[in-house]
């Protein structure tokens, strides 16, 4: 439900619009969250189809589909690459609820944190900022950059063992997503 910005109510009403479940009852959404109330195969198909969150899949042990979509570095990545075109798929178990995508790495401005070559998982719907979180962000220029966030004043840091600029936002800037989780290649 969060992934689709809905309420219970609103998963039940649909539910019951497509026949899945007898009654519109609201409180059938929280009691599946709740693990108190078993759910059906269609049910859990249902619920997907209407969130836009994958279901289950007993082959990927529960994971879900991230597509890897381009590389990030200090500015060389366009804005609007950070979209849609997958090059690839991870297949990420555990990851909380989201709009989620996967880039590569590309330049030590984070080496600290993601060395060149690793991949990040960034939440598109995450764009609270958080102090000491790191986030994709538009540079302003059309760019996308990744960094960590530090408050008073506003920056976005490089987390780096090189020599690398801060950068201090004049306006407010575009937040692309929240960076929550980065996989280094061994």
């Amino acid at each position: 439900m969060d992934n689709a910005d809905m309420s219970g109510s609103d998963l039940a009403r649909r539910l019951h619009e497509r026949r899945v479940i007898s009654t519109p009852d609201r409180s059938i959404p929280s009691k599946i969250a709740r693990g108190e109330r078993e759910v059906s195969a269609s049910e859990v198909f249902a619920i997907a189809e209407i969130t836009g969150y994958p279901a289950p899949n007993e082959s990927t042990g529960g994971a879900i589909e991230v597509p890897l979509l381009a590389m990030i570095s200090a500015g060389a990545l366009l804005a609007d690459d950070v979209r849609d075109e997958a090059r690839d798929i991870l297949h990420v178990a555990d990851l909380p609820p989201g709009d989620w995508v996967a880039l590569e790495v590309d330049g030590t401005s984070m080496d600290r944190v993601s060395p060149p070559g690793s991949r990040i998982l960034v939440n598109r719907k995450d764009k609270r900022l958080v102090p000491n979180a790191c986030y994709v962000i538009d540079d302003g220029e059309g760019k996308a950059t990744y960094k960590r966030y530090r408050p008073g004043p506003d920056r976005f840091e490089p987390v780096s063992t090189f020599e690398h600029e801060t950068i201090f936002p004049e306006n407010e800037p575009r937040i692309i997503g929240r960076v929550r989780f980065s996989i280094l290649p061994m």
